[in-house]
């Protein structure tokens, strides 16, 4: 069995390769994008799940420290520990330690 084909059939082929190769990896860089998008949005996501039970856990244990008075350290102790933490998470978000710098296209030294 032999093929005969044209120049005209040999080049469109060529092109339909070429185009389908193009679209393929448009969607490959299209998928990378909606998948860096869904990670994003789960990371904030999640930060604000992580943010809302260690706040109602501390309203939960300062609750039952000053409903049940007694000990005046413990009650110093308690409302303390949640601002100390705030201040810390606070001055780290507010603090620039480093500059960013862009990255190379390839990822690699030159």
């Amino acid at each position: 069995m032999t093929l005969n084909l044209t120049s005209t059939q040999i080049l469109a082929g060529i092109g339909a390769l070429i185009v389908w190769s193009v679209v393929w990896r448009l969607g490959a860089r299209k998928a990378r994008r909606a998948a860096d998008a869904a990670r994003a949005s789960a990371r904030v996501v999640s930060l604000v799940a992580r943010v809302l039970l260690m706040g109602a856990a501390f309203v939960g244990i300062q609750w039952l420290v000053i409903t049940h008075p007694g000990n005046p350290k413990l009650l110093a102790v308690v409302l303390a520990v949640p601002d100390l933490i705030a201040a810390h998470v606070l001055t780290r978000a507010l603090t620039v330690t480093s500059l960013d710098t862009t990255s190379r296209r390839g990822g690699g030294r030159r």
